[in-house]
Parts: structure tokens; sequence; C-alpha cells
């Protein structure tokens, strides 16, 4: 599957309309005072709360470059939080964003990976023997996150390992805004009888975006992985969506089990940071 900038463009619109969806949503829980969401450069600057996985600048690079004064006040808007800012950049957008951005003090900390995969017609989801998948209604969210951050808090040993934790309780928020403003469906699996690993999907624009699954390590190589994805695909399929993407950590185990699936990597994000944080006293 090859990506070129208009379908870099697509992905990374559909992933700042996520952020800011999920942030508007934080400030609707916490008052307009307690965060923001900025329109930049065809991209959103985004703080939803305290060490959010919202709080970040995404989908810059295929709508001009911002000029000198917006980054001014975003920078100063996270700064005044005691957050550093976090810019994700993708390698098809304009060269000139990093250029920028790197005269201006931030720093490379890592990379992470989006591939895709081309859905074209119906699908059969596959699920594997004793394995049960169904959606996770509200009843079900404190399941569905013991088992999901229990599954990160565990992650097999490949790859490169993300620079980023967040503590339970704020990707519980974080969830619970994203599935209430942005549209992402939750999905339990279950293995005999017990709890086996969790997921997510989000519909927008034609693109199916996975946005996250683990598994409990006691039912890691039975299956409840795959089967999470194949339900997922078969539900984007159905709804009319032309492609399926996810995000992984470089060379990871999740990539590698996407890649089986027949996902192809389109394109490597950059994750630049400017703060206190990284830069020290003098950043």
């Amino acid at each position: 599957m090859f990506c070129g900038t208009e379908l870099a463009a697509r992905i990374e619109g559909v992933e700042a309309e996520l952020i800011a969806k999920g942030s508007a949503a934080a400030a609707a829980r916490l008052g307009p005072d307690a965060g923001f969401v900025i329109p930049i450069a065809g991209g959103v600057a985004s703080f939803a709360e305290d060490g959010s996985p919202l709080n970040k600048v995404a989908g810059l690079g295929f709508a001009g470059i911002p000029d000198e004064a917006e980054l001014d006040e975003i920078e100063r808007l996270f700064a005044a939080r005691k957050t550093p800012v976090q810019a994700e950049v993708s390698q098809l957008g304009d060269p000139g964003i990093g250029e920028l951005l790197t005269e201006r003090g931030y720093r490379l900390v890592s990379f992470e990976n989006v591939l895709g995969l081309e859905l074209d017609g119906e699908r059969a989801a596959r699920v594997a023997d004793g394995v049960d998948i169904r959606s996770s209604g509200e009843d079900e969210f404190d399941a569905w996150l013991d088992v999901v951050a229990t599954g990160f808090a565990h992650p097999d040993t490949q790859g490169v390992a993300s620079h980023e934790e967040f503590p339970a309780d704020i990707i519980a928020r974080a969830m619970r805004d994203l599935t209430g403003a942005a549209g992402i469906q939750r999905y339990l699996a279950r293995r005999a009888g017990d709890v086996a690993g969790g997921a997510s999907l989000r519909l927008s624009g034609g693109i199916a975006q996975l946005t996250g699954a683990a598994t409990h390590p006691a039912q890691r190589r039975h299956g409840v992985q795959s089967s999470l994805l194949s339900i997922r695909l078969a539900e984007a399929a159905a709804a009319g969506c032309d492609i399926a993407v996810v995000t992984t950590q470089p060379g990871s185990k999740s990539q590698q089990n996407v890649q089986r699936q027949g996902f192809a990597l389109l394109y490597t994000r950059a994750i630049l940071v400017k703060g206190c944080h990284i830069d020290g006293p003098h950043g």
C-alpha cells in the first residue's frame, strides 16, 4: 500500500480531529479555563488536563507553516501549565515544520509508526476458538479499562520503548471523554469466561482509527489480539471505511502483529518536545 502526501494529510486531519474532540470534552468536564484547543496550520494544539495523553500539537505539515506568533502563544500556554510542548510531525509533511521547531529549541525524543490497510468491500471477522468479543457498554467500562491498563503496564519487550507512561486514572478520564465526544467504540474480549483483552475503534471520514488494544499478560498467545483486530476491521469495512490505520512503537510486537494481518508502514511521526522537563532550566 502506497501513502502519498494526500493520504497522509487525510489521516493526520482525522488524528487532529480526535485530539480536539477529546480535549473539548475535558474542557466541558473541568471548565473552559482548565485547558485549550487551538487550530494551528491545519492541525491542533491541545491541553486537556495535567498528564493527559491529549496534551500535544498534532496534524501539522499539510496546510502551511505556523507563524512565530502562533507558536509563541501556544508555548506560553503550555508553560503556564508547567507542561512541555509535544509536537508530533509526519515525515510526509512540509519539511519546513521540522526546521522551524528545531530552530525554536524542540528536541527529537522518539518516533511512532503509522500503518494502514485498504478496506475494499466486506471482510469476515475471524475469532480464535474459545475467544468471545463484544462491544463494551458503560457498565463494563471498569473491566475494559482494567485489562487495557494491565496489558499496557506489561508490554512485550520488543522494539523501541515508548517515551510516555500515563496513570490509569488519567487514561480512564481521557477514554471517557473520547468515547462520549469523539465516538470511540470499545470492545471487550473474554476467554474461558475471564476478561482477556480490550480494544477501541473510531470511524471518521472513511478512516477507521484503531485507537488502542491490549491483552492481559496471562491471556497472550491465544489469538485474543488478532481476534480483536479482525472484529474491528470487519465492522469498519461494513461501515464503508476505505482504510484502517493504527499507530505503533517502531519494531514493537504490535507492529509485527498488524503487519502479519496485511498492514503496511505508511509513514513515521517524529516526536519533538520543548519544555522545562526536557530542556532544563534555560529551555
